[in-house]
């Protein structure tokens, strides 16, 4: 039985939310929840939120599922729309640079091993 959440246009970079992401992929949900509760970036918050969300659709999906069994088959962080804000930041030779806000979207898969009949 397979699960799937996507939370989008999350504050945060992508690239900074993918290096949480790599810390849990693979793992069994309850490592990660863990993993994710004591990681100081910023990000871990976002993508705890999403895979709470997954085990809810995972329980809802399903009554008999056992979370225990539960893993993260994937997870992965695409970019959202970015915000060009006309605050300037300095950069070099005298020049001026805008600020940029990234947005990102991030899906998550979970999977329990077992194949669901039709």
């Amino acid at each position: 039985m397979e699960a799937k959440a996507t939370a989008k246009y999350l504050k945060g970079s992508p690239q900074k939310a993918r290096l949480v992401v790599d810390l849990v992929r693979g793992k069994k949900v309850e490592d990660a929840l863990g993993i994710l509760k004591f990681s100081p970036k910023r990000a871990a918050r976002l993508i705890e939120k999403a895979l709470r969300s997954a085990i809810a659709n995972a329980e809802h999906k399903s009554a008999t599922v056992d979370l225990d069994e539960l893993t993260i088959k994937e997870i992965f962080v695409n970019s959202g729309p970015t915000k060009w804000r006309k605050r300037l930041r300095p950069a070099p030779q005298g020049r001026a640079y805008r600020q940029m806000r990234r947005q990102s979207h991030i899906t998550v898969r979970l999977s329990d091993g077992k194949e669901q009949e039709a």
